[in-house]
């Protein structure tokens, strides 16, 4: 049996932007696995209720199931351990949990003040009262409110991307000559900037934008061919 993957779509189903699904897909694309994709949608909690989670990505593979990106990695190298490594060792796991770490506690935060308001017009239309009111009381204050000084918000997202951009500037992946899971974990949350909005995160001479491009087209250009604005 396939691989299956509950993903989070937008009003148009191919439109996926979790970044947490995103590491996923990538990751089983390192691996060479294929999956099948079941869309999701936040109110769809009782579709995932029964493997424990109310979140994706959940995989399904055969009688198994998995939540969590995080720990969905681990169970791929361990499950698929005779293809290509996400951790190829103890350090490099460490460095992953380190760059999930920052990437969720620093720059998610800020990705949200700039793109939450954006959210709404993808997602689907069962979606949105619950998205709105869900993320207004987890915010303190309405969503317009939220992006209202998003360039500002800009300022210091970017200043915030310095340590990786000063890593970028000397070699061309996160991960070192390839990219590893530690890549794929930043490079899910811009995909899920990349799916939501219009608004522009980096500015060409960046070496993370250069970075952002090679990204883009790994794995025939997996995330590059998907849904998103051209950014």
């Amino acid at each position: 049996m396939s691989i299956r993957l509950f993903e989070l779509a937008g009003a148009d189903e191919t439109r996926r932007f979790s970044p947490y699904c995103w590491r996923t897909c990538l990751a089983l694309a390192h691996k060479g696995i294929e999956w099948q994709t079941i869309p999701w949608r936040f109110t769809d909690q009782d579709r995932i209720a029964p493997y424990g989670s109310r979140t994706v990505p959940v995989l399904l593979d055969g009688d198994t199931a998995v939540v969590d990106s995080w720990n969905i990695a681990g169970y791929l190298d361990t499950a698929y351990a005779g293809r290509p490594p996400l951790f190829e060792c103890e350090a490099a796991r460490a460095e992953g949990l380190f760059i999930k770490f920052w990437t969720e506690r620093a720059l998610h935060p800020l990705i949200t003040r700039m793109v939450v308001l954006d959210i709404v017009e993808v997602a689907a239309e069962q979606d949105r009262r619950y998205f709105r009111e869900s993320r207004e009381k987890r915010l303190g204050r309405p969503l317009e409110a939220v992006v209202a000084d998003r360039d500002e918000t800009l300022v210091k997202f970017r200043e915030t991307l310095e340590p990786l951009r000063a890593m970028l500037g000397v070699q061309p992946f996160v991960g070192g000559a390839a990219a590893n899971y530690a890549d794929y974990t930043v490079f899910g949350t811009f995909l899920w900037a990349r799916g939501v909005s219009p608004f522009r995160l980096l500015v060409p001479d960046d070496p993370i934008h250069g970075w952002r491009e090679r990204m883009l087209d790994l794995f025939g250009g997996l995330a590059r061919h998907a849904t998103g604005f051209p950014v």
